[in-house]
């Protein structure tokens, strides 16, 4: 079969799909189609046979397909790492670059005074520390600077986290959790087929040892490896399955571990993992990307809306409505038993994967 060949069955077979509903029993209708329509399992055991394959030829001639097609999803597999990759590290020099561009606030320069004299009467002030000890010097930023009249209630205010926001409006202003959320250990996003989580790590993580990264279908840990042990930063089970051979991690040096997510299957997550709070889906952006959408399967996504709305009206779906202009020109052709009468299209029981779309 030539390259592209294939494609040109792509409707029919959609339409199959559609009307099953699910893979097993695709594959059945197709294997049945080969018991009942063709010699496929059928064996040559005497020279004098015409028809059917010699045994173990059929099961071969399947696996070498499947291989074939299997390779070919992990060559897709690892075009799509390196992509994503070639995205991170684009991204990472964008980073940097900003950060050479920002400027350093000058340094200010502290002094801590533990003994002195004063000047007026030349006689000693009260040492705030041990009697004669040097002055201590510290080199530290303005924003380092404690300014007067502060406490250390004031600096304990200073250091709390900030408030998490709690309205689908304030995650949507944030790229990092568009579609998604900020939880207390992470933030996430999601568009039509992909989840993207950021976990935040200290500062001094910097190499990919210093990270655990335990992903499998349904869960996912995190952890960072400390002196004194392992710390765990997310862990939990998911609400839907995803793909791990196309879900990928990288560490973005003393700032967050990248956790890139392929779902299994198209739909929106509300949250990521059980237990936590969910997202309102009817106020994220649901568009699904038209880049990511070529023109044939643009044209399906529109057939199948077409299909939705006019199923939820009572009306014909396209099948439906294909078929019936096919019937309409035999209905009154010469010969036919129907000619004259007025065309009832309610005669007819059309499955979906009745005709085929062009």
């Amino acid at each position: 079969m030539e390259p592209g060949a294939a494609e040109l069955y792509d409707q029919a077979l959609l339409g199959i799909l559609q009307h099953v509903g699910n893979v097993q029993d695709f594959l059945r209708v197709l294997f049945g189609f080969l018991y009942r329509k063709t010699d496929f399992y059928r064996l040559l055991r005497r020279p004098s046979d015409r028809m059917g394959f010699p045994p173990g030829a059929a099961q071969a001639l399947v696996l070498q397909v499947f291989q074939t097609f299997d390779r070919m999803a992990r060559q897709d597999d690892e075009k799509r790492r390196k992509e994503l990759e070639e995205k991170m590290r684009k991204k990472e020099e964008a980073e940097a670059t900003m950060a050479e561009q920002e400027p350093v606030p000058a340094p200010v320069l502290e002094v801590e005074v533990n003994s002195t004299t004063d000047a007026a009467s030349g006689g000693p002030v009260e040492p705030q520390g041990q009697q004669g000890a040097v002055p201590e010097v510290v080199l530290g930023s303005q924003e380092d600077a404690e300014p007067p009249g502060s406490d250390m209630g004031a600096a304990q205010a200073r250091r709390e986290p900030p408030t998490l926001p709690k309205r689908q409006e304030q995650f949507q202003r944030n790229p990092d959790s568009y579609n998604g959320a900020v939880r207390e250990n992470y933030t996430w996003s999601q568009d039509y087929t992909d989840l993207e989580l950021k976990v935040p790590v200290p500062k001094h993580v910097v190499k990919g040892r210093q990270v655990s990264v335990a992903l499998s279908s349904s869960s996912i840990r995190v952890a960072v490896l400390e002196e004194s042990g392992e710390r765990v930063l997310v862990e939990g089970k998911f609400t839907h399955k995803v793909n791990t051979e196309s879900s990928l991690w990288s560490l973005e040096p003393g700032k967050c571990v990248l956790v890139s997510l392929n779902k299994a299957g198209e739909y929106w997550w509300s949250a990521v993992l059980e237990g936590e709070e969910h997202i309102d889906i009817d106020q994220i952006n649901k568009e699904r990307s038209m880049a990511t959408v070529d023109e044939e399967e643009h044209a399906v996504l529109d057939r199948l809306t077409f299909d939705y709305h006019q199923k939820l009206q009572g009306k014909p779906q396209s099948h439906e409505l294909k078929v019936h202009e096919m019937l309409k020109k035999g209905w009154d052709a010469e010969g036919s038993p129907f000619r004259g009468q007025r065309f009832d299209p309610a005669m007819f029981n059309i499955s979906p994967g009745a005709v085929q779309f062009q």
